[in-house]
């Protein structure tokens, strides 16, 4: 019989960035699949959570854990009591810390090694914290879950984790709400970031120092600046807490036009993936790397990096940089130059991201809940 798994949702922000569309990806397709699921969430969430997965048990925890020093703590002494409440077997913390006294099998999900391999990319305070919660982590949950070969390969190298106890279970996409874009998302997208049709080129994510977001503004304004009809640059995504970023805007020539809408609405996502010239994903590090994947699942020709778990998401389907904003000038200008380069491109990002879906991802994580629940 399969294990009742709690999972703790309470680490998911408002905003549903890549760790919300992980979780609620996850549990939706988990709870479709009849597994036997409680969650825990933030009181803000409960009705959402309710509606997603009408199967699942899910428990709001008390208000005050909005706030992470009041989450952190309640994850060390209110998720057991909910853990034991419910009846689990196996809880799920998908946001790399764990509960030290959890009564009960933990699988916790590291999504990546930066914080150790590029401590300069992340803030000194959310490094310190992180560390620590990895390093616990590896050494005292059940088992390990990570999204990528790549991030298992680093917690071995770099923390000398068991190999034994990592499972590999690759992210899914949500093919229903990430798709090839008709001509009126495609319009009305355009037209809300002011562009009425004018070409660009798309990024999404955090602007934070380990998405290269610099190397990027920096390599587009050399790629474009002597073109007729340059395409603008669009950087979606939160303001993070790099100063670098502000300091390349700057740079930019006074010709040339970069927009920086803040957060897009999910709905806004195919058409604005997939009306882009090319979708930039020029990171130094990932655990996996949703984005690009998003992209590609609604036809966009994507350019990214050879590092980490990038290569294992885009495959042969996607063009590739260096990092540096020299070389990301040269992959820009050859793709802008080569529309029926980015047409094949989009079409093979497409077929492979058929691929990846939430499904396969929940029969993974349910493989790694039956093997803990084993060795609880």
């Amino acid at each position: 019989m399969s294990p009742r798994v709690l999972i703790d949702a309470t680490a998911v922000p408002a905003d549903r960035g890549a760790l919300g569309r992980y979780v609620d990806g996850l549990v939706c397709a988990l709870d479709a699949g009849g597994a036997d699921l409680a969650m825990a969430c933030q009181r803000a969430d409960e009705e959402r959570y309710r509606r997603l997965v009408p199967n699942t048990t899910v428990v709001a925890g008390p208000p005050a854990i909005a706030h992470r020093p009041a989450r952190l703590a309640w994850e060390q002494s209110g998720l057991p009591l909910v853990a034991q409440q419910v009846g689990a077997d196996v809880i799920h913390s998908p946001h790399y810390s764990m509960p030290l006294r959890a009564g009960a099998p933990v699988v916790v999900t590291v999504h990546d090694l930066t914080y150790f391999t590029e401590p300069d990319a992340h803030s000194p305070v959310t490094a310190t914290f992180y560390k620590a919660a990895i390093r616990t982590s590896a050494r005292r949950a059940t088992r390990l879950i990570v999204p990528s070969k790549a991030t298992r390969d680093e917690l071995v190298r770099v923390l000398a984790a068991d190999p034994t106890r990592i499972d590999v279970a690759y992210h899914g996409v949500d093919h229903r709400l990430f798709h090839r874009p008709d001509a009126r998302e495609l319009r009305q997208v355009s037209d809300r970031l002011g562009l009425h049709g004018r070409g660009y080129v798309a990024y999404l994510g955090t602007l934070e120092p380990r998405k290269n977001v610099p190397a990027l503004i920096a390599g587009w304004a050399a790629a474009v600046g002597d073109m007729a009809d340059p395409p603008a640059l669009v950087l979606a995504g939160g303001s993070g807490w790099s100063e670098e970023v502000d300091e390349a805007v700057a740079q930019v020539p006074a010709g040339l036009h970069l927009i920086r809408p803040g957060y897009l609405h999910f709905n806004d996502l195919p058409g604005y993936f997939g009306g882009a010239m090319v979708v930039a994903f020029p990171s130094t590090g990932e655990g996996f790397g949703l984005p690009a994947l998003e992209a590609m699942a609604c036809g966009a020709p994507v350019l990214t990096t050879h590092r980490t778990a990038l290569p294992e998401v885009g495959g042969e389907a996607v063009a590739y940089t260096e990092p540096d904003a020299q070389s990301i000038t040269v992959a820009l200008q050859g793709l802008l130059a080569d529309p029926q380069r980015r047409t094949s491109l989009g079409e093979a990002g497409y077929a492979r991201a058929r691929e990846f879906s939430w499904a396969a991802s929940a029969e993974a994580h349910m493989i790694s809940y039956e093997r803990a629940a084993g060795q609880g």
